[in-house]
């Protein structure tokens, strides 16, 4: 799971930007950390419940609810719910947006893209209509027929339109984010293969260690040093997948001086080796 939503992952190809994934049937409780990412995202709970934090803010989610995520907005989820499912869709704004500089471009998407304005808070009284387009989006998506690529832009832009309609869309000061909180996250993902530390981020930022580790978990809901090992293992296995390169050297390029260390956080997370991994995934075997 958290593979498929890591956030430095590109997602869609080139040729259709467009992905949606079902996560349902977790086999434990699961947190996804904090990230963010370019592409807006819609999640959609079809069963269970769900803890979203959006730009701080916490949604405690059931079935039927529907969430935007914008691009560049901090979240995370977490849910120890067995029987969750939902969906979550990622598209760049690009995929939906036009190449003449028309009204409808300078006022509506050109600010989306500028993020002077942003995908609302669902409304209680559109989400039954809103939920109609995601429906059948999952569905064109699933069954993949002649032309579902145009139909999925379509069915994205009558749902922006509808938003016009019902006037849902928020204009914001983008400056009015908590910079802190992104700036933290952009520093520990740019470091996270190096000898990171709370007092590196506590010197880079001019603030003291024992206030760093407050603040993020606080604000994260994770500390920064689970953080830091989710990143360096969700890297571990993509390295593990795509390269034939021994298990000493995918420790050392994910920022572990022992090996030793490496495999014993790689199980803990995993249930499994490296090289069990590696295997499992038939992956250079």
């Amino acid at each position: 799971m958290y593979r498929e939503l890591k956030e430095n992952r590109p997602h869609g190809t080139q040729a259709y930007p467009y992905t949606q994934y079902f996560i349902h049937k977790p086999r434990r409780a699961f947190h996804i950390p904090v990230h963010w990412h370019d592409e807006v995202e819609i999640i959609f709970v079809k069963k269970g419940r769900v803890s979203i934090s959006i730009q701080e803010e916490v949604f405690h989610a059931k079935p039927g609810d529907l969430f935007f995520v914008n691009s560049g907005e901090l979240h995370f989820m977490e849910s120890d719910d067995m029987s969750v499912e939902y969906y979550t869709i990622l598209f760049p704004l690009e995929f939906i947006s036009f190449q003449s500089e028309d009204t409808i471009e300078k006022e509506v998407f050109l600010p989306l893209r500028q993020k002077q304005l942003l995908f609302p808070t669902v409304p209680e009284e559109q989400k039954e209509q809103l939920i109609q387009w995601i429906e059948q989006m999952i569905l064109v998506n699933e069954e993949k027929l002649a032309g579902y690529q145009l139909r999925t832009r379509i069915l994205l832009l009558e749902l922006v339109d509808f938003l016009l309609k019902e006037e849902c869309f928020k204009t914001v000061d983008y400056a009015n984010a908590s910079s802190l909180q992104r700036d933290l996250i952009v520093f520990v993902q740019k470091h996270y293969t190096e000898k990171i530390s709370l007092s590196m981020l506590a010197q880079e930022f001019h603030l003291s260690e024992k206030y760093v580790s407050w603040y993020f978990k606080e604000h994260f809901s994770i500390s920064f040093m689970q953080y830091v090992v989710h990143l360096r293992m969700s890297k571990a296995k993509d390295m593990l997948v795509t390269t034939d390169l021994p298990i000493t050297e995918v420790a050392l390029s994910c920022g572990y001086p022992s090996v030793n260390l490496f495999i014993r956080n790689f199980k803990e997370m995993y249930n499994v080796t490296p090289l069990q991994y590696r295997k499992k995934t038939n992956a250079f075997t």
